[in-house]
């Protein structure tokens, strides 16, 4: 089946040629880091975790988000996610490469990458993250292609991939809580010390992954010759809307947590996100529109006029994913450095060099789903234009 990703419209092969092209772009200013050192980037002894663990954090929940179209389909016979499940799949494998890379590039040298492997330590979740990771990719990976072959094949997948898909359905929740168990277990950073780090990167993930989902089932829809259904999507949406719906209501809980109680340690790093601290103030323009695309976003989600109408919908999905974006990578990352613990304030500017690294590993991402989705496309068309053969010639007989 790979020889379908070499087939493709013109509009496909300059989408391809731009995304190597950014590629390109961010593997030389890659080089240029593995050279000069992660001092090229904005990151400092205070600051020592910015625009590139922002993205993994936020991507680890894109992978999670599988969960939302397999535990439906497979657990409750929900057959409308039958046409899009393998499209989950993918874009959960693309979206732990992702999140592989960005961490190989915050390490700064590539050889560190080994050290969790030659000197594995189970006392800490960085060393499970990894495990948790590495085996939801080759689950995603083996899964998305089997049945991809079964369906081209018109045959039903083997009972040992429906065990590996049950399987899928706790690890995907697991990728996500090990990576907030990351951030919870630092109990230096008060921004990060909650018991319901993991239910609010779980409740996020949930929303901003079936809204990309969403998105490129629209795209493909109008240029990729699949129409996922319009009970799929709207299924889809109203799982983005409660799920944003709680994940604001998280958010909510901490703020008046935080502040009801009145300790000021707690309620630095708010202070800093939406109002600015003694005079710095470099995320709230941010998080402020954050705050105004999740209202937005969720006020139109839950509106069934407005939810039907694919152009608005896709407006929300964009202002979801756009919005978590903001406050759960670089809202959530950079303030649980933000005061210090010895109430320094050094704030975090991302350089030219690590938004062009960044950008390179996104477009690998891209890359990576726009050449698994163009196999989907060329086997289900093939797959529907049989069966259309098939219908035609039983109405001639």
């Amino acid at each position: 089946m790979l020889e379908k990703a070499l087939k493709g419209s013109r509009g496909y092969w300059v989408w391809i040629a731009f995304l190597l092209a950014v590629v390109a772009t961010g593997f030389f200013f890659y080089l240029r880091q593995l050279d000069y050192g992660l001092g090229v980037t904005g990151m400092s002894r205070d600051v020592s975790w910015g625009l590139y663990i922002a993205q993994f954090t936020f991507l680890v929940g894109v992978a999670a988000s599988a969960v939302m179209l397999v535990l439906p389909y497979y657990l409750h016979d929900y057959k409308a996610f039958g046409k899009i499940t393998v499209l989950g799949e993918f874009l959960a494998v693309s979206a732990v490469i992702m999140c592989v890379l960005f961490v190989f590039v915050d390490l700064g040298q590539p050889s560190r990458v080994m050290n969790v492997l030659l000197h594995p330590a189970p006392t800490s979740i960085l060393f499970w993250d990894m495990i948790v990771l590495s085996g939801y990719l080759l689950i995603n990976i083996i899964i998305g292609w089997v049945i991809l072959s079964c369906n081209r094949k018109e045959i039903p997948p083997p009972q040992w991939v429906k065990q590996l898909i049950y399987l899928s359905i706790p690890w995907a929740i697991s990728i996500h809580t090990v990576t907030a168990f990351i951030y919870a277990g630092l109990p230096g950073r008060s921004f990060w010390l909650t018991a319901i780090m993991a239910p609010r990167f779980l409740a996020s993930a949930f929303a901003s992954g079936p809204a990309l989902l969403i998105i490129v089932c629209l795209i493909l829809k109008r240029y990729g010759r699949f129409d996922a259904g319009e009970k799929a999507i709207q299924a889809l949406s109203k799982i983005v809307a409660y799920a944003l719906a709680v994940s604001i209501f998280f958010v909510l809980v901490e703020v008046f947590t935080v502040f009801y109680s009145g300790m000021p340690e707690h309620e630095a790093p708010f202070i800093y996100l939406f109002a600015g601290l003694e005079g710095h103030h470099n995320l709230v323009p941010w998080m402020w529109t954050s705050a105004v695309l999740a209202f937005a976003a969720l006020g139109m989600l839950i509106l069934p006029p407005i939810r039907r109408k694919e152009g608005l919908l896709a407006i929300a999905c964009i202002a979801v994913f756009v919005s978590l974006w903001i406050e759960k990578g670089l809202g959530l990352v950079v303030t649980g450095f933000i005061p210090s613990p010895l109430e320094q304030i050094t704030e975090y500017f991302p350089t030219g060099t690590e938004i062009a690294i960044t950008l390179g590993v996104w477009a690998v991402g891209f890359l990576i789903l726009t050449l698994f989705y163009q196999i989907f496309v060329a086997v289900r068309s093939g797959i529907d234009g049989v069966r259309h053969d098939e219908a035609a010639a039983n109405m001639k007989d």
